[in-house]
């Protein structure tokens, strides 16, 4: 049995592996907070990126390197993943997150944004837009959750929500679970680049993450608070994998009524996080919605 336990990675040595320049870290809310604030500083419109379930601003690379010489982008891992870590109060509600993402940009001194998310990321981002419409300039839901049920779910995610089993998914964390979880949310397995597969399980052996994912997806609320909907007028983009098998193309539709006005782009090629799979054209389309709604 003990050799199917696999202990927590140092956290110093992580930071050495995962958080070179332009990484920074930052005391906020009781932790300390790993983010990139990088390209153009005079941008009056930084865009903000959110990433999902168990990623890392790490995730957002492509798009970072397409937009940084013209925009300024802010990357950051949130509370329970990445270098930043479990919450202090374990409270992984996306309202709390919400209230994370703008005490971040508080501290860092933007006003407006453009923001970004995947996943539960798109989720938070959807949030910050209930809570602060006013200081947002666009939005960019890619593959977000929060509409509906999942169509399908990682095996490693199903053990992780189950709370008998926490004893077991925060000591014991197979390689190959984290892999089939990383095949499940590409589109096609082919693009996953080397490295992608070590970093995703790296972070997850950061001490605390994994009790904190379980308690993330064990308060996971399907189709939370929907009727707020309403309240977001901004301009949004709804960019989409066709091949999600996380959340289907159905939930990009449901997105794009809920949403009059929205722009909803399907990219066919793609899974459950494009920005990853195939960062310039999603970010092409990205870069030609915001230059139609500046």
């Amino acid at each position: 049995m003990l050799s199917l336990l696999q202990n927590d990675l140092p956290l110093d040595a992580l930071k050495r592996k995962w958080a070179p320049a332009p990484s920074q870290f930052m005391p906020l809310m009781g932790m300390d907070v790993h983010y990139r604030d990088e390209g153009v500083r005079d941008d009056p419109f930084p865009i903000v990126l959110i990433h999902g379930t168990s990623a890392s601003l790490h995730t957002w690379a492509g798009w970072v390197s397409f937009f940084k010489a013209t925009r300024r982008v802010i990357t950051v891992d949130i509370p329970g993943f990445g270098l930043t870590g479990p919450d202090p109060k374990a409270d992984y509600t996306s309202t709390h997150y919400a209230e994370f993402v703008l005490a971040l940009l508080d501290k860092l001194k933007v006003d407006r944004f453009v923001i970004g998310g995947n996943s539960l990321g798109g989720e938070v981002a959807w949030h910050v837009g209930v809570k602060a419409p006013e200081r947002i300039k666009a939005m960019v839901l890619v593959d977000s959750a929060g509409i509906k049920a999942e169509t399908g779910f990682p095996i490693g995610f199903t053990l992780a929500a189950i709370p008998q089993l926490t004893w077991l998914t925060t000591r014991s964390t197979p390689k190959v679970l984290v892999a089939a979880s990383v095949h499940f949310v590409y589109g096609d397995k082919a693009r996953i680049q080397p490295g992608v597969i070590d970093r995703y399980y790296d972070l997850l052996l950061r001490p605390g993450n994994r009790l904190a994912l379980g308690q993330r997806l064990q308060e996971h609320r399907k189709g939370c608070d929907t009727s707020l909907l309403s309240r977001l007028t901004m301009p949004v983009m709804i960019l989409w994998g066709a091949k999600d098998r996380l959340f289907g193309l159905d939930h990009a539709k449901d997105w794009h009524e809920a949403l009059p006005g929205s722009r909803l782009v399907v990219l066919d090629e793609c899974g459950h996080i494009p920005h990853e799979e195939d960062p310039a054209l999603s970010a092409a389309a990205v870069q030609q919605f915001l230059h139609d709604v500046r």
